[in-house]
C-alpha cells in the first residue's frame, strides 16, 4: 500500500491507537465521522472541513486532528459510516444469484439515498473499509457457481453500482420531494406541445408515457434489465 494511502488504511482498518499525549481522549472516530455526515447531509460534501467538524464536536481543530490527519481522512471514514456494513441476512434471503442481486442492489440504493454527497466522496482510486468491501463481497459471491469469470463478476457489480449511483444523482438534482421522471416528462411534454412535429418519435413515446402511468420507473426498469442481461449471459456459459 503506498505512503500516501497509509494513514487511511490505519484509520479504517486500525489498530486504532489512542493519542498519546494531552488531556484525556474525549473523542473517537465513531463520533467525528458522524459529525462530518450530519453537515455532510445538509449542506453537501463542500459544508465539510476540519473547523466545521471540530465546531460540531465542541473541540478546537488542533484537536482533532489528534485523531483525524486531514480532510481526506475524514471524508473516508465517513463514507465508511454513512453506507455502513451489509444488512444481516434475515430468513427470507433471497435464493439464487438474481435474487441476491436483485435484494443488494435494493439495499444498496437505501443506503446512498440519505447520503447523497457519497456520490461525490467515491469516486476515482480509493481505499474502502471493511464495510464497504463486505458490500462488493456480498454480490460478488451472489455470482459464485454461474460460470462467469472474476472479472465478469466484477464488472457485473460495476453495472449494478453505476445503476444505483444514477438514480441517487437524478434523486439529488430533483430534491427532497422531487420526482426526476415525471419532472424530466413535463418539461419535455411541454416543448413537445409546440416542437413534437420535429421529434415525432418522441413526441409519441412521451404521449404513450404519460397514457400508461409509465413515469418514474427508470429504477425498476433499469435494475431487470442489468439482470436480464446477466441471465442471458450466465445461460450461455452453461452450454
Amino acid at each position: 500500500m503506498a505512503d500516501n494511502h497509509a494513514e487511511t488504511v490505519r484509520l479504517l482498518w486500525g489498530p486504532h491507537a489512542k493519542p498519546s499525549r494531552g488531556p484525556r481522549p474525549t473523542l473517537d472516530l465513531d463520533r467525528i465521522a458522524r459529525a462530518g455526515i450530519e453537515i455532510a447531509d445538509s449542506e453537501g460534501l463542500a459544508g465539510v472541513s476540519m473547523q466545521r467538524v471540530a465546531a460540531q464536536l465542541g473541540v478546537t481543530k488542533m484537536a482533532l486532528y489528534r485523531y483525524v490527519p486531514g480532510k481526506a481522512e475524514l471524508i473516508a471514514l465517513m463514507v465508511e459510516a454513512a453506507i455502513g456494513p451489509y444488512p444481516a441476512a434475515g430468513d427470507a434471503q433471497p435464493s439464487g444469484w438474481r435474487g441476491q442481486l436483485e435484494d443488494w442492489a435494493r439495499c444498496l440504493l437505501s443506503a446512498f439515498l440519505p447520503h447523497p454527497w457519497t456520490l461525490d466522496a467515491t469516486i476515482g482510486p480509493r481505499v474502502m473499509g471493511p464495510a464497504e468491501l463486505g458490500w462488493m463481497e456480498r454480490a460478488v459471491s451472489a455470482l459464485d457457481g454461474t460460470g462467469l469469470s472474476g472479472a465478469e463478476r466484477m464488472d457485473a457489480v460495476v453495472l449494478l453500482v453505476g445503476h444505483v449511483r444514477g438514480i441517487t444523482q437524478q434523486a439529488r438534482a430533483a430534491g427532497p420531494a422531487g420526482t426526476p421522471e415525471a419532472e424530466l416528462g413535463g418539461i419535455l411534454a411541454d416543448l413537445m406541445r409546440d416542437q413534437g412535429a420535429r421529434f415525432p418519435a418522441l413526441a409519441a413515446a412521451l404521449a404513450s408515457a404519460e397514457q400508461s402511468g409509465g413515469q418514474d420507473q427508470a429504477w425498476e426498469f433499469g435494475l431487470q434489465r442489468i439482470l436480464d442481461g446477466l441471465a442471458v449471459l450466465i445461460d450461455q456459459r452453461g452450454h
